[in-house]
Order: structure tokens, then C-alpha cells, then sequence
């Protein structure tokens, strides 16, 4: 069993410069927002009018939602992690401006957040992490280029407000005996260590090779997942902190062998709904360790899947969510139909493909759905809520029995 350590694209933290102390490092204050000025500039944009108006209030409706589902029910002293693939951040036509705005409010709302599926250029995850503001920092891996690695990148954006990099960065690499079919897996997994509070932990982040439905192909699935549990597993029994998988593991069901090979782990496995458009595919997960050297039991307090289609872009099934009030119909943020957005949208993709060399689409109704993955993702991000704060179990040592 073997670590390769490499260093990526590693921006270093001046944290003296910024007031920078390892008591804010898990506190747990107001929610500090992503910044909003670059609307300012989009108030003078002749091919898309009202689009400052129009951001703002698609944030707002956006905010509302992740309050309600993410933020609201949060305890103190704890840690929210997040793991979001984001289809090919940013490959082919650029996303349009707001998505990026839309995207930062979401990772925004963790602590610190696993992204898969960042393509080579780098620009537009720099933007979005200039969005999400000062106090956030990344890491990300160099690009997979070997047979079934996609030519993408994993990254970790977190809050130094709330964590530390404890200056450990690296990919997993499998030992010759443990090589699935004589190959490493396909998108190496990328790992770093941080400490939030009193909790110290390893993020893995992973993106499962996806193949087709024959029984080989889940297999190999199956087998990827089951060497990268191994692994975490084992290094979690010989050292100090807790190994978090997250991820797009491209399991199917919740009981076919792919997830059976997550959950015969010694790791714990919180269960999600599905994270996929259709409503029906488990791919995403966040496991954990529990069973190793940490001397204190890590603590799951909520986890879930943030639904962005309530807010923008839609579609948004009336089955999944309550109507909206009169008073909420009224609002300027209130929830569009699919009607609305297509008639909003069309206008705005036929201007930006065209500044692109792209012709219009043929049938902008038809396409919408498919078109809303590319400016979003065809995932919805995941979330933990871990306890972080073990300041009473500690000082019970010491009480006499």
C-alpha cells in the first residue's frame, strides 16, 4: 500500500497577512456571502437586458432554498463538507456568466467542497474561486491523460475560515498487487489533509470510471471502489484522523455490486437519494472512517442533496416540492415555469453561441434540459454535516469516576 505524494497547482496561503489564527479555523458565524459586485457590470449589457435584475433575483430565490435545505438546521461547532461533480468545468461553449454566480452561492454554503470534472483550463474554476471571495483557497490535480481519465481534473475548495490545510497533498497509486486488470484506476483519486475544530481528516476525492451495463463493466466499477476503501481504511487504523470518501462513484443502484462494494467497507455510508437529472442513479456518495486510530468517534449529524433546479434554470417537478404561495408568485424571485425560463433563455443562448461561431439550436424547447447540464451540471451536489467540536468529551477524562 502506497501514497504518491505530488504537489499541483498549490497557492500558498500568506495567513499571517490575513489575520489568519487557528481559533477561527471551525468557527461557526454568520455565513459569509459570495461576492455580488460584478453585477454591477452586467447592468450595461446590450445582448442580455436586465440581466443584473434577473441574477439577482435568481440568487435570491437560490439563497431561500439552500437556507431552508443546508444552512438553517445547522448546529455549532460543526464542519460541512461538500462533493459536486460539475459537468466539464469549462469545456466547449463557455458558461454563461450567471452560472458561475449560481454555482459559487451553492459551494459557498459548505465548508469546503470536493469539484470532479474540471477540464485542463483552469480559468473558470480561478473565477469561481474569486467569486466565492478572499477567504477561499483551492487545490487541484494535474490532468488526467491516460486511457479513461477524460482529460479531467479534481479540485478542493475550502474556507480558511473554517479549515486548515495541514500541508498534505497528494493521488492514491495502487501497489502492483492490488492493480485492477494490470492497470492503476482510471482517474487517479486526489487526496489532502485538513483540520476543522478538534476534527482532523483526509478528503479522497474520486471519480469512478464510468462503463457500460454489462456485468465485466460494474465490475470493474465495483473493483475500483473496493481497492480505494481498502486503502483508506488501512491508513485510517495506523494514523490520527478520519478518511472521508467523496465523490461521483457512478453506482447505478442502491443494490447492485457497486454499491455493495462501498458498503461492505468498514466505512460508514450515509444514504443519499439519487443525484442524477432523471431522479434514478446513485453516483455520487460520501463515505467515512470510523474504525481506526482517531480517538474520537466522528460524529454525522445531517447530510443530503441540494436540488438547485427549485431555484434557477429549472425544471423543477411539482411532485418533488411544495407550490409556491400566492405571496411567493408575486415575488420577482419566485419559482418559474419551464415555460418561463425557455422564453428567457432563448434570446440569451442565441447570442452567446453566436459570439462563439455556433449556430442557434434547431429546437431550443427540445434542448433546454440537456443545455441546463452544461450550465449547471447533470449532478446535484451532496453534503455532510459533521460534529467537530469534542471540547466536553475531553474534559470528562478528567473527572473522577
Amino acid at each position: 500500500m502506497r501514497f504518491k505524494v505530488e504537489l499541483h497547482d498549490l497557492r500558498r496561503i500568506d495567513k499571517a497577512a490575513r489575520g489568519w489564527h487557528p481559533a477561527r479555523a471551525g468557527r461557526t458565524g454568520g455565513q459569509v456571502m459570495a461576492f455580488y459586485h460584478g453585477l454591477k457590470s452586467y447592468e450595461a449589457d446590450p445582448s442580455y437586458p436586465a440581466k443584473a435584475a434577473w441574477i439577482a433575483a435568481r440568487l435570491l430565490s437560490l439563497r431561500r432554498d439552500l437556507h431552508d435545505q443546508v444552512l438553517k438546521n445547522r448546529r455549532a461547532n460543526s464542519l460541512i463538507i461538500g462533493s459536486w461533480n460539475i459537468r466539464a468545468f469549462d469545456d466547449g461553449v463557455p458558461r454563461l456568466d450567471e452560472s458561475y454566480h449560481y454555482i459559487a452561492e451553492i459551494v459557498n454554503s459548505f465548508d469546503i467542497c470536493a469539484v470532479q470534472e474540471i477540464k485542463s483550463d483552469l480559468t473558470p474554476l480561478q473565477r469561481l474561486v474569486k467569486l466565492l471571495g478572499p477567504q477561499w483557497e483551492y487545490f487541484v490535480s494535474d490532468v488526467s491523460t491516460h486511457r479513461g481519465g477524460n482529460s479531467e481534473r479534481m479540485a478542493f475548495l475550502y474556507n480558511t475560515d473554517k479549515v486548515i490545510f495541514r500541508n498534505l497533498i497528494g493521488e492514491i497509486v495502487l501497489p502492483r498487487e492490488e492493480l485492477i486488470a494490470g492497470e492503476q484506476i482510471a482517474r487517479s483519486p486526489f487526496f489532502a489533509a485538513f483540520q476543522a475544530g478538534w476534527f482532523r481528516f483526509a478528503l479522497c476525492s474520486a471519480h469512478i470510471i464510468f462503463g457500460g451495463e454489462s456485468a465485466a463493466e460494474k465490475a470493474l466499477r465495483a473493483q475500483e471502489i473496493a481497492a480505494i476503501t481498502r486503502m483508506l481504511v488501512a491508513r485510517a487504523k495506523v494514523e490520527d484522523q478520519v478518511y472521508v470518501l467523496l465523490g461521483d462513484l457512478n453506482i447505478d443502484t442502491r443494490d447492485g455490486p457497486i454499491m455493495d462494494a462501498l458498503t461492505a467497507s468498514e466505512m460508514v455510508v450515509p444514504e443519499f437519494p439519487a443525484t442524477n437529472m432523471g431522479g434514478d442513479k446513485f453516483f455520487d456518495q460520501i463515505a467515512f472512517t470510523v474504525k481506526g486510530k482517531a480517538e474520537r468517534k466522528t460524529r454525522l449529524l445531517r447530510h443530503g442533496v441540494f436540488d438547485w433546479r427549485r431555484s434557477v434554470f429549472g425544471p423543477w417537478p411539482d411532485r418533488d416540492f411544495p407550490p409556491q404561495t400566492a405571496a411567493e408568485a408575486a415575488l420577482p424571485q419566485r419559482r418559474l415555469t419551464d415555460a418561463e425560463q425557455i422564453a428567457h433563455y432563448l434570446p440569451v443562448t442565441v447570442a452567446e453561441r453566436a459570439k462563439h461561431g455556433k449556430p442557434p439550436y434547431a429546437h431550443f424547447e427540445k434542448s433546454y434540459r440537456g443545455w441546463t447540464t452544461y450550465e449547471m451540471s447533470d449532478h446535484l451536489p451532496i453534503w455532510i454535516e459533521i460534529e467537530i467540536d469534542y471540547s466536553d468529551d475531553y474534559l470528562a477524562r478528567f473527572l473522577t469516576p
